[in-house]
């Protein structure tokens, strides 16, 4: 009873103020912010998981005329009726106890004219009345507060959701519109990498390959000109031996860079366990049951890892850091911690910014949270189901 008092008051608070800097809040982006905030209440009220918001536009003169731009002016109007109507009677309410208290154990003090009137305007002229009357306002008033205001805080955080959350069809919509742009941001990184695969092998491995060619073709000449020619053509075959190393450590390299073979040989859980073992930042691993996982999710969640880790080590001055990998049903939750500076930022550089698409290709989600100071938690969530 007393959280749904609180809200109903903090609501009646919200609805006064809405109605006062009604013209300042008609901007979007106050407007946006200030239903946020309702939106945020009302979800940890009914302790429903987080309903969904349309995210504002990219950055732009109308960058937060977004699909909720008008749910959240239509949400001032409705804050105000409902708010100051359900918060008033809350107020009420407990405003009504008072008199009714000073009422059983000061009604002597008073003047006869300005006795207390605790119930039904009945004024107490002796103790029978106030120790009958006073008492029996507070229990009503009471059980009326205990049944009452867990419904009407409820009413309100769902008249609050229904009006600044997505519709069905408005979900969908958004997230077809995330997964079209992460899955083109994912192909033009694929082509990227295509290319970049292809000058790898192109300039690195291919280039010592002819040149190894070249010199076992100079030896064979060197060996049918002058077959005692041994020191030349021990030089040859010595430098051959060495491009031929050179060139295989270089294609293992491209190799690791499209799907690291630890994962094929070690698992998901030993793939990490080595990226935490080799990180610069003391790192505590914890991995749960985490079953099955598809080939794409462990390829993400392992290059996500070693890139927040690196993250950690290069920019967090942070002196321990956590990997966190459990499964629930069918999404898989990774999530990192460092004891950093925070301040991390994925509009700052591409570490971040790759490893949120990653994760968005695949349907996944990332928050990342690191005010300055630290410490610095980056969330992943990822369906893994077969």
């Amino acid at each position: 009873m007393r959280r749904s008092g609180g809200y109903l008051l903090v609501s009646l608070a919200s609805g006064i103020a809405t109605v006062l800097a009604l013209p300042l809040l008609c901007v979007p982006r106050l407007a946006r912010l200030w239903a946020d905030w309702h939106h945020d209440r009302a979800t940890r009220l009914l302790g429903t998981p987080m309903a969904s918001r349309p995210a504002p536009r990219a950055a732009g003169r109308r960058a937060w005329a977004g699909p909720s731009t008008g749910r959240d002016l239509l949400w001032l109007p409705v804050n105000a009726i409902t708010g100051v109507a359900f918060g008033l009677t809350a107020l009420l309410c407990v405003g009504n106890l008072l008199p009714a208290a000073v009422a059983t154990a000061l009604w002597w003090a008073f003047e006869p004219e300005d006795r207390p009137r605790p119930f039904v305007d009945v004024p107490v002229t002796g103790w029978a009345t106030a120790l009958t009357l006073g008492p029996l306002q507070i229990i009503l008033l009471t059980t009326l507060a205990y049944l009452c205001f867990p419904m009407m805080a409820r009413v309100h955080a769902r008249i609050c959701l229904a009006v600044l959350s997505h519709s069905t069809a408005e979900q969908l919509a958004d997230r077809v519109a995330v997964l079209t742009r992460t899955r083109a941001d994912v192909l033009d990184a694929h082509g990227a990498e295509l290319r970049r695969i292809e000058r790898d092998l192109h300039d690195g491995t291919q280039a010592r390959l002819v040149a190894i060619a070249m010199r076992l073709a100079v030896a064979r000449q060197v060996l049918s000109d002058n077959p005692r020619n041994e020191q030349f053509l021990a030089e040859l075959l010595r430098d051959a031996h060495e491009g031929t190393e050179e060139a295989m450590t270089e294609l293992r390299g491209v190799i690791r860079t499209v799907y690291p073979p630890i994962l094929a040989d070690r698992g998901l859980v030993g793939a990490l366990t080595a990226v935490t073992a080799r990180c610069g930042v003391p790192t505590r691993l914890n991995i749960g049951d985490i079953e099955r996982v598809p080939a794409a999710v462990e390829a993400v969640v392992y290059f996500a890892v070693a890139e927040a880790l690196t993250n950690v080590t290069r920019h967090s001055r942070a002196t321990t850091a956590s990997v966190r990998v459990s499964r629930a049903a069918d999404r898989l939750s990774v999530v990192v911690t460092d004891n950093g500076t925070g301040g991390a930022d994925d509009r700052l550089g591409t570490g971040l910014a790759g490893i949120r698409g990653r994760v968005l290709a695949l349907d996944g989600t990332v928050e990342i949270d690191s005010p300055a100071g630290g410490p610095t938690t980056i969330t992943m969530e990822l369906l893994c189901g077969s």
